[in-house]
């Protein structure tokens, strides 16, 4: 049986080095650059014919539009609209990576920490950025709400900070976690089918069962994501 944690093997295809650093592209930053280019054609083409009435492949960027604006408009306020750009963005990113990781032989750079992590960070950078335009000097009130006597600064703070610093690894372990642990299951009930012979039916048939499963798993942890996303951006705006 093949093993199950090869999958997540980060391998270059295009090696390069310079001045002694490894930035080789590798099939890690393929499936990433296959996700934006599959997301852009597969919207442009729904909407390559727009009609007043849309038909079902208009519908599909129609209801992904209503859906992120409901998302932003629910937990950021009408303020966040003009940020739908980045959250879009965001949400078509992240789904795509998971569901491309679902074919056979793909990769799934949404499994790999440094993938995640890095665009959470960027998410909370941006999140940062926003604040400190909005609330200049304020927005160090993140760190010590209204209300808490500042003897209780020395305390607080820290906490605050450790809690704030803290948002990138929640929405990068989430959904790395999610989709790492479905791919092992998928690849070592996959093993079972060779070994099995003319039985091998019933994990083939158990093995579609879960992709159905993960389909639906690849779409929520992309809307969680998101939402977690808008959540602290909503944060970077308002008031604690």
């Amino acid at each position: 049986m093949a093993n199950p944690m090869e999958q997540f093997v980060v391998k270059p295809l295009i090696p390069i080095q310079i001045g002694g650093v490894d930035i080789s592209f590798t099939n890690s930053a393929l499936f990433m650059v296959l996700a934006v280019v599959c997301s852009t054609i597969l919207l442009g083409l729904c909407l390559r014919k727009r009609t007043l009435v849309p038909q079902i492949a208009q519908s599909i960027p129609e209801v992904l539009y209503e859906f992120i604006h409901s998302l932003l408009k629910e937990n950021v306020g009408t303020e966040g609209l003009k940020y739908f750009p980045f959250i879009f963005c965001l949400f078509t990113f992240v789904a795509f990576g998971n569901l491309l990781g679902l074919f056979p032989y793909a990769f799934t750079f949404t499994s790999h920490l440094t993938a995640v992590g890095s665009l959470s960070i960027i998410a909370l950078v941006f999140n940062i950025i926003i604040g400190i335009k909005k609330k200049k000097i304020g927005w160090l009130r993140t760190f010590l709400p209204k209300g808490i006597p500042l003897a209780l600064a020395p305390l607080i703070i820290p906490i605050e900070m450790i809690s704030f610093l803290s948002k990138p690894f929640s929405l990068t372990v989430r959904l790395v976690a999610n989709m790492t642990v479905g791919h092992i299951m998928l690849k070592i009930i996959a093993g079972f089918v060779a070994a099995l012979g003319i039985f091998g039916i019933v994990p083939i048939l158990f093995n579609c069962c879960i992709v159905c499963f993960e389909i639906f798993i690849a779409l929520l942890q992309a809307f969680i994501y998101t939402v977690l996303s808008c959540i602290y951006l909503g944060d970077a705006l308002h008031e604690h």
